[in-house]
Parts: structure tokens; C-alpha cells; sequence
């Protein structure tokens, strides 16, 4: 399986990014996120990475297992300001707690399934020729991914400033994996921060400040780590 795996993997990962951006985009528009089969889905997708690393044996390779030296990146403490945006409002609360579950489960599910696919085998794959290349690949289609939600209804001003700050946390992440070797970390911020977005109620915070604090901080938080890390890209 392995080998068949490294033979076409350029072709499985393009097709594993189409397939996520079309599963989940009939889910929107068909379900919503606060629905029981959007949750079953990804859950079913999650589960499906999971094997497929597993039967792979590249668990440690495609970052799942603990950061060494965790200290060198403040022990991940900054990721708390990016996981916090959407309670700058204030808590509040407009489903039902039923649609507060869907939502979170399917949003933790969302941030393993981006991670894996764009810090994990994307960024891997393209990293055997040029890290940064890779890197710069890896965030921009993370952040053009989210193009995709204009289909499920999305504003455009809003989109185009989550594009934007989708490539910034995308780069930190990326940052944080090749150099820490984990994956762990992105995956509970990413989780997090899309799960408690459901908390979120939309003003000038959310719509502006918000965004521009995503967009500059993580760049800031990269830098530091690629500073405050001796290896090279």
C-alpha cells in the first residue's frame, strides 16, 4: 500500500483536496454546519486520514505525535490570542444546544481534515523538493480554498478577508510543523477557533478588527519562531 501510495501521491493529493472541497461543499449547501449528517460525514472523512496514515505507518511523519522542545515556541501559548477572536464579542449564544453541537463536532472534524491535507500530505509531498515552495504553496491554497464558501453563500468582503487570513494562519502552521515536527498544535487551534466560531455574532469586530489581527499576528508569531529556531529552511 505504501508504495502504491508514494507512486501516485502528487495525483492522491490533489484528488483528496477536490474531494474534501466537494463533499464539504454539498454539505453546506445541502445540511448546514449545525446538521447531524454534516457531522457524520466528516467524522467518516477524519476517520478515513486516520486509517489511511495508520496503514501508511506515517503517523510521526505526517505530525501526529508531541512537540519536542516545546519551550522554543513559548509552548504554543500565542495560538491561544488566534483561538480567542471569535469571543471578543462575548459569548453568545443564538442555536439550539443541538445545533451547538453539531457545529463544534464538525468544525473539530474540519480543522484535522485541513491540517492533514494541507500541512500534512501537501506540504510533505512538495517539501522532498522545495521547502518553501512548499510552504508558499500550502498556505495560499489553504487560504484560496475558502473561495469555495462564496458557492455556500458567503459575502464577498467577508470571503476576501478570510482568504487573506487563512493564508497567514496557513503559513504559521506550516512554520510550526516543519519546525516542530507536530502537527498537534495547528490541529487543536485550527479545531478550536472553528469550533467557537459558532459564539461568534458578527459587527465591526468580527467583520474588521478581527480579520487584521489574523492576517498580521500569525505572520508576527511565524517570524518569531523561524528567529528563536536555529535550522535553516
Amino acid at each position: 500500500m505504501k508504495k502504491l501510495f508514494e507512486k501516485h501521491e502528487t495525483l492522491f493529493c490533489l484528488g483528496l483536496i477536490a474531494l474534501y472541497i466537494v463533499i464539504n461543499s454539498l454539505c453546506m449547501q445541502s445540511f448546514g454546519v449545525e446538521d447531524l449528517r454534516t457531522v457524520l460525514i466528516n467524522t467518516a472523512f477524519s476517520a478515513a486520514l486516520l486509517l489511511l496514515i495508520l496503514l501508511l505507518k506515517s503517523a510521526s511523519y505526517y505530525g501526529l505525535q508531541a512537540v519536542k522542545a516545546p519551550r522554543r515556541y513559548l509552548y504554543f501559548l500565542p495560538l491561544l490570542l488566534v483561538v480567542s477572536v471569535n469571543l471578543w464579542n462575548g459569548v453568545n449564544i443564538n442555536h439550539s444546544a443541538a445545533e451547538i453541537v453539531c457545529h463544534v463536532l464538525t468544525m473539530l472534524n474540519i480543522g484535522f481534515i485541513e491540517e492533514i491535507i494541507f500541512r500534512g500530505f501537501l506540504f510533505r509531498m512538495m517539501a522532498k523538493d522545495n521547502v518553501r515552495v512548499a510552504m508558499a504553496v500550502s498556505s495560499v491554497t489553504f487560504g484560496i480554498g475558502h473561495v469555495v464558501n462564496l458557492l455556500n453563500g458567503a459575502d464577498l468582503v467577508p470571503t476576501l478577508f478570510q482568504i487573506a487570513y487563512a493564508a497567514s494562519i496557513g503559513y504559521l502552521f506550516v512554520i510550526i510543523f516543519h519546525k516542530s515536527g507536530s502537527l498537534l498544535p495547528c490541529i487543536a487551534a485550527h479545531s478550536l477557533t472553528n469550533a467557537l466560531s459558532v459564539f461568534n455574532t458578527e459587527n465591526i469586530v468580527s467583520l474588521y478588527i478581527a480579520p487584521v489581527f489574523l492576517i498580521v499576528f500569525p505572520l508576527l508569531y511565524a517570524l518569531y519562531i523561524q528567529k528563536s529556531t536555529s535550522e535553516r529552511l
